[in-house]
């Protein structure tokens, strides 16, 4: 598939998976749909699902190590700064030097170009935080990151999959 279509399945799945109300107890459904999902298939993942405000859940698997944490920070800031998914301004970008042009003012420290951040969305009202997992190769990342939404949302659409390549 090439970066184009990618590009416009991510920017469907944004749209698509919008939640009517959000709250702690949703948080938890994702990052626990997430962590099942990560002892069943023996994956090695940091999950973290935030409010732009606040951390509401946080779980690291077995073999993962210290750098993750900051993996999902930087993604997580990037979704947050950009509000769209950290996979899609990855191939948006399509830089090989995965930095981000000097125009933007994101430093590596602070800002990821990688994937795994997923926006958290509110129909109606646009993203308010983001699903973030670290840990697997990026494109994973984004639709483990897409299938704890889909969990919670109660969907499952072939359509919204993005596969491996």
């Amino acid at each position: 598939m090439a970066a184009a279509d990618d590009i416009a399945l991510i920017i469907a799945q944004e749209q698509r998976l919008a939640f009517t109300q959000f709250d702690e107890a949703t948080a938890f459904a994702i990052g626990t749909a997430i962590r099942d999902r990560a002892l069943a298939e023996n994956l090695s993942l940091v999950v973290d699902v935030r409010l732009w405000n606040r951390p509401l859940f946080y779980a690291a698997m077995p073999g993962t190590d210290g750098d993750n944490q900051h993996w999902v920070r930087r993604k997580a800031n990037t979704v947050q700064r950009l509000l769209k998914s950290s996979y899609r301004v990855v191939l948006e970008q399509a830089r090989e030097d995965r930095q981000f042009a000097p125009s933007r003012a994101m430093d590596t420290a602070d800002y990821a170009l990688a994937g795994g951040g997923f926006p958290i969305r509110m129909a109606g009202l646009g993203p308010i935080g983001c699903v973030t997992v670290s840990g697997l190769k990026e494109r994973a990342d984004h639709q483990v990151a897409v299938d704890g939404v889909m969990a919670a949302l109660g969907l499952s659409d072939p359509d919204l999959i993005l596969l491996p390549q």
